[in-house]
């Protein structure tokens, strides 16, 4: 029988579920973490509460691609690579080219490489993914799923910048947000849980992970979102900056003698955020580590962090006129109960109300809010895998 495999490849990770088809069933599913980095993991669960896990550099993502292939024959999870009918790609970027998922071809591989300038830490390695796989499986369905997609429905006068309007008519500068797989499917969930129409609610989406996003959710639409023209926009990251002044680019590539732009932005996309201030690791495990420790840098990193999603929240708050629920997702968002519970008590005025003892969970999906909180605080681990495999389905019928 037939299977599918969807891939989130994020900026330093390779996430994936294997679904036996017809049945949607889940034969494995698994992540490869800090990818470039020293003491990557690699960790598949499969079978009866089976797990394989191992810690080893990985690279770059098409040494994990190979790997996982490979490990998933050598468990026994497939018996060869010719099992698999369809592969669900995760691509950051889509730009103005693709407002849906799409089957993949030459020319749409090609399209997503040239709108890398969107997502330089994503489309590159989504792109990686896609030929690695290509290469195992060329006769497959491959499918790219957008994360700008989902963003399609904003406003314009929150998706144009005050710029000239022909710089947005001519070339296409706006804002494109990302993750929005992830934003829509928790804030489908998070309706399901709180028993209410989604068409009804005002949802903030709060997903943190080594890249993070907030997203304003009004009646199952985003209408806004942090990430904008690229990903490096926003709140503070791993290794991203989030929001700065423009004019503190010229300054800076003065001061350190830098001539080529592409040098200060590669700076601001991979050696600042939680790395660049705390110095001790763009892992959020790490720096919170660090700052128990009594690392001052540390913990000033994470007090950036928390005030920053703070800010977004606030902001989003006054964009919808009100919010119903705020949903925390992703590495960070489902796994840090003190992160969720510093940034919800820093906005209590609102009407939000941690339960500590609730709240002390790991991606457990649950309200984490006080039973009378007038904005419910909710944890969904995201499950981008499934919006994937479901067009594949559909494209690939």
């Amino acid at each position: 029988m037939s299977k599918i495999i969807a891939i989130n490849a994020g900026s330093s990770s390779l996430k994936f579920t294997l679904y036996q088809m017809p049945e949607e069933s889940i034969l494995s599913s698994g992540i490869i973490e800090r990818i470039g980095l020293k003491d990557s993991i690699f960790t598949i669960k499969y079978g009866e509460d089976k797990k394989y896990s191992v810690t080893e550099d990985i690279d770059n993502h098409e040494i994990a691609v190979e790997k996982l292939m490979t490990q998933l024959v050598d468990l026994g999870i497939i018996a060869d690579f010719n099992e698999i009918s369809g592969v669900g790609h995760r691509v950051v970027a889509g730009g103005e080219d693709f407002k849906e998922s799409t089957l993949i071809n030459d020319d749409v591989l090609e399209k997503i490489e040239a709108l890398g300038d969107l997502a330089p830490l994503h489309n590159p390695a989504n792109a990686t993914g896609i030929r690695a796989f290509k290469k195992l499986l060329p006769e497959i369905t491959s499918v790219a799923v957008f994360d700008t997609a989902f963003h399609t429905t904003m406003p314009k006068e929150n998706y144009l910048y005050s710029i000239p309007m022909e710089y947005y008519e001519d070339f296409a500068a706006r804002k494109y947000g990302a993750h929005g797989t992830s934003h829509q499917y928790v804030s489908e969930r998070a309706a399901e849980l709180l028993g209410k129409p989604l068409e009804d609610l005002k949802i903030i989406t709060c997903h943190l992970g080594n890249g993070a996003s907030i997203t304003a959710v009004d009646g199952g639409k985003s209408v806004d979102t942090s990430m904008g023209f690229t990903p490096l926009a926003g709140v503070t990251m791993g290794t991203r900056s989030g929001d700065i002044d423009a004019s503190l680019l010229p300054y800076l590539m003065d001061k350190l003698e830098i001539t080529d732009i592409k040098e200060m932005i590669n700076i601001l996309n991979k050696k600042s955020g939680l790395l660049g201030l705390s110095g001790v690791s763009s892992d959020m495990r790490d720096v919170e580590t660090a700052a128990e420790e009594g690392n001052e840098r540390a913990q000033v990193a994470l007090d950036i962090f928390y005030n920053r999603v703070q800010k977004y929240i606030g902001q989003y708050i006054a964009t919808m006129n009100g919010v119903d629920a705020i949903v925390f997702t992703a590495g960070i968002g489902e796994n840090s109960a003190i992160t969720r519970k510093i940034i919800i008590d820093g906005i209590s005025w609102f009407g939000c109300d941690i339960d500590e003892e609730k709240n002390n969970v790991r991606g457990v999906e649950r309200i984490v809010s006080t039973d009378d909180a007038k904005v419910k605080v909710v944890l969904i681990p995201t499950d981008e895998e499934k919006v994937i495999l479901n067009d594949v389905i559909r494209l690939g019928k």
